[in-house]
């Protein structure tokens, strides 16, 4: 995965949200952070991992995928906010359940919110990446998903979204 490009194609995303919406990263800080938190729900949403009470099915793979780069756009986001785009992310084979991904994930971004270093961020990216391979996305996968998201999130954009 490129994650030069991926901050690259981020920051240009951000900045003209900031330009266009007349804010600034400082004021909106706390704002990507919900964010994150609130796409990380929905990403579990879709997989239904805790929904010990149904059995109904997860969504499709391509809806699990999105709402997984919709949260990918905040984890970039963030790092640069914090200017945490230097970094190597390796990704690990998960032993833990989807549902114990995402708990860890909400304990690592609260672990960078209360102590914001480059070693919280890389731990959350990483834990970030397994539980996409736990969801069965390549680093390919991902990446070619990022970019149509990012392609769709700037027509969104152009029509005032």
């Amino acid at each position: 995965m490129n994650l030069q490009k991926l901050f690259q194609l981020q920051k240009e995303l951000n900045d003209r949200i900031l330009t266009e919406h007349n804010l600034d990263n400082f004021s909106i800080s706390p704002k990507r952070i919900l964010a994150l938190q609130v796409e990380l729900g929905e990403l579990a949403n879709e997989t239904r991992c805790f929904k010990y009470w149904s059995t109904k099915e997860p969504s499709s793979k391509e809806v699990i995928l999105e709402e997984f780069v919709d949260c990918l756009h905040f984890i970039l986001t963030i790092g640069l906010d914090k200017d945490f785009c230097d970094i190597d992310v390796e990704t690990i084979d998960s032993e833990y359940s989807l549902t114990d991904q995402f708990l860890n994930l909400y304990i690592d971004l609260n672990d960078l919110v209360i102590t914001s270093s480059k070693d919280h961020y890389v731990t959350l990216f990483e834990d970030f990446l397994s539980l996409g391979h736990t969801l069965g996305f390549t680093t390919q996968d991902i990446e070619e998903a990022y970019l149509e998201k990012n392609k769709k999130n700037h027509l969104r954009q152009d029509k005032g979204y």
